[in-house]
């Protein structure tokens, strides 16, 4: 258990960090599912943007690695250029 207030705050600020890096890294997951699940392409290409655009701040908030982001992106326009032939 910490013994120190400065111990004991770093604590209270990682768990409010925790839940929300958590709720960011699961509405990015379920945007990827409906994205995924989505057979229209209209919906694909309005999604895109977004999507994209929402890997990126997560990339930048540190809460998925930069690779992971790249490789999202990456099969993000592959579905998208799919549809397109």
């Amino acid at each position: 258990m910490a013994n120190h207030d400065s111990s004991k705050k770093r604590i209270r600020q990682d768990e409010k960090k925790r839940v929300h890096n958590k709720y960011y890294h699961k509405s990015m997951r379920s945007a990827l599912k409906k994205f995924r699940a989505s057979e229209d392409k209209e919906e694909v290409t309005g999604m895109v943007s977004g999507l994209v655009s929402l890997i990126d701040k997560l990339v930048k908030k540190n809460i998925i690695h930069k690779n992971k982001g790249a490789n999202l992106k990456s099969s993000v326009s592959k579905k998208v250029s799919e549809f397109a032939k």
